[in-house]
């Protein structure tokens, strides 16, 4: 892999914490960042990359926009060095505000978040926390485990428990010492809760600046889909214990532990963007103070796009594209049924998965498997990347067979260049197919919507739009009427341009 020159700088107007998205993963909320830096070319924007390990990433999918002047990456199980073993005690009072911490996630309550835990020193330095040695190396460190495993804990061994614990709550101290060497900003931006979303929290408390946070997909609903289907988590129970209507212990553990560092970032962030009221109402239930909360949907550059529908045909293409990377959460798996199921009602009908497909290998070999065994391998292509304007005036349809998405920005996309969306009830998608209020709902459906996990749906849904002249039509004439109206970038610029105004402010030089 060739190296890398990453931008520095000694200092930025806003800092952007990224977790596993821009710019080393294409698509979804990586496209957005590259739209946001380049749409506000009047500040300096700088980033910090937070990924699992280093072998995970390959190469940057997007050029560095010329106002991106500062960026480090950073990994965080990625064996970071350790510290000399040194037995030590404990700070007790440091430990007072761990367990005042449990116990306010536990009981759900808000505005008492134990202040020591909001400032630096408090992971830093010894005589004012609980710093990384006491974390690994501390009595008193050993003897909460050890409470908590008693009290709490339905598995039988503690060593998987220890480690557990230790493994969870290492990235947390990591995240420490990465705000604490931090360039200085002068506003915070997270675009997800999480570990950038801690990150956001801590550097707020530092600093006193203004951080905003944007969720595309709520984190810890997206954390907890893959959390139940992930296979490194530990389960010691046989298959006679297993109630598939319980979940382990240990994967309730990390999710708690993600609800936790999503409390932290919302008592934190000063506004906290959704994509639709949909979700807006997810994360009030999720902690974040209703009234800094508010709703900015994606936006799309117009020009780009809609000089394709020119080239759009008379009729459907029988060509049906999903468009994202493969991975479980896209639910490619039903997309592919669905085409086993349309292709007997419309012989040379085709699926084209187009997407990045090394990010869950496995899963991507598990789709090919299955188009083979549905004997419709000869009807489904994998594309990899491909540009969208290349793509759209080739195929009849986009679907999204997706288990949970935000707003999609292929779907807006597709709509600019007037390509009907079959998607499932996840997100906005509804809001985005059938429009909300009135003015919104007058314009006609875009496509349709269908449930989740239901290839029949699917294949129904685009039968009828490929088979149907006139509904294709209708149905083209209102996405492309509902983007322009409600989903423009010019409209999600002003509503940014307004916060980013407001939280520069006050520190103007």
């Amino acid at each position: 892999m060739a190296k890398v020159k990453f931008p520095k700088a000694s200092q930025v107007d806003i800092m952007l914490l990224l977790e596993g998205t821009f710019p080393y993963v294409s698509g979804g909320v990586s496209s957005w960042v590259n739209q946001i830096v380049r749409g506000f070319p009047q500040w300096r924007f700088g980033a910090v990359f937070l990924g699992s390990q280093r072998e995970d990433y390959e190469e940057f999918k997007y050029d560095l926009p010329d106002n991106l002047v500062h960026l480090e990456e950073h990994y965080l199980h990625g064996g970071q060095p350790k510290p000399v073993v040194t037995p030590c005690q404990g700070n007790p009072e440091g430990f007072d505000a761990i367990r005042r911490l449990h116990e306010w996630f536990l009981n759900h309550q808000q505005g008492i978040l134990p202040e020591e835990m909001k400032s630096l020193a408090f992971y830093r330095d010894s005589p004012h926390g609980v710093d990384f040695i006491q974390f690994l190396h501390g009595e008193r460190s050993w003897d909460f485990i050890a409470e908590k495993y008693r009290s709490r804990c339905t598995d039988p061994s503690f060593v998987d428990y220890f480690w557990t614990v230790r493994n969870m709550h290492t990235p947390v101290w990591q995240l420490a010492e990465i705000a604490a060497n931090l360039i200085p900003a002068r506003l915070y931006h997270t675009v997800s809760t999480g570990y950038a979303g801690f990150l956001g929290a801590l550097l707020h408390h530092a600093t006193g600046r203004t951080l905003l946070l944007s969720e595309h997909g709520i984190y810890t609903k997206e954390r907890r889909i893959d959390i139940l289907h992930n296979e490194w988590i530990l389960d010691r129970r046989n298959p006679l214990q297993k109630d598939l209507t319980e979940v382990s212990y240990y994967r309730e553990l990390w999710i708690r532990f993600f609800e936790t560092l999503g409390r932290f970032c919302y008592d934190a962030a000063g506004t906290t963007i959704s994509l639709f009221e949909g979700a807006r109402q997810r994360e009030i239930a999720d902690g974040a103070p209703p009234e800094r909360t508010r709703v900015i949907p994606n936006g799309i550059d117009l020009s780009r796009f809609s000089p394709l529908r020119r080239q759009r045909p008379a009729v459907p293409p029988p060509i049906i594209a999903l468009l994202g990377r493969v991975v479980p959460i896209k639910d490619v798996k039903t997309f592919i049924r669905s085409l086993r199921i349309l292709s007997s009602h419309i012989p040379d009908v085709q699926g084209w998965i187009v997407g990045p497909t090394d990010e869950a290998p496995h899963y991507a070999e598990e789709c090919r498997r299955l188009a083979e065994s549905l004997a419709v391998a000869d009807r489904i292509f994998f594309k990899g990347f491909m540009d969208p304007r290349e793509l759209f005036p080739q195929i009849g349809l986009l679907a999204l067979t997706s288990i949970s998405e935000g707003l999609p920005l292929v779907a807006l996309e597709g709509y600019a260049a007037g390509i009907p969306l079959v998607a499932t009830d996840v997100g906005s998608c509804r809001q985005l197919v059938e429009g909300v209020g009135e003015e919104d709902e007058a314009l006609g459906h875009a496509g349709a919507v269908v449930p989740i996990n239901n290839p029949q749906a699917v294949a129904e849904a685009c039968l009828t739009l490929l088979s149907d002249q006139d509904v294709w039509q209708k149905a083209q004439a209102a996405a492309v009427a509902r983007v322009e109206r409600f989903y423009t970038q010019k409209r999600m610029f002003a509503e940014y341009r307004q916060l980013y105004e407001e939280g520069l402010a006050p520190w103007q030089a």
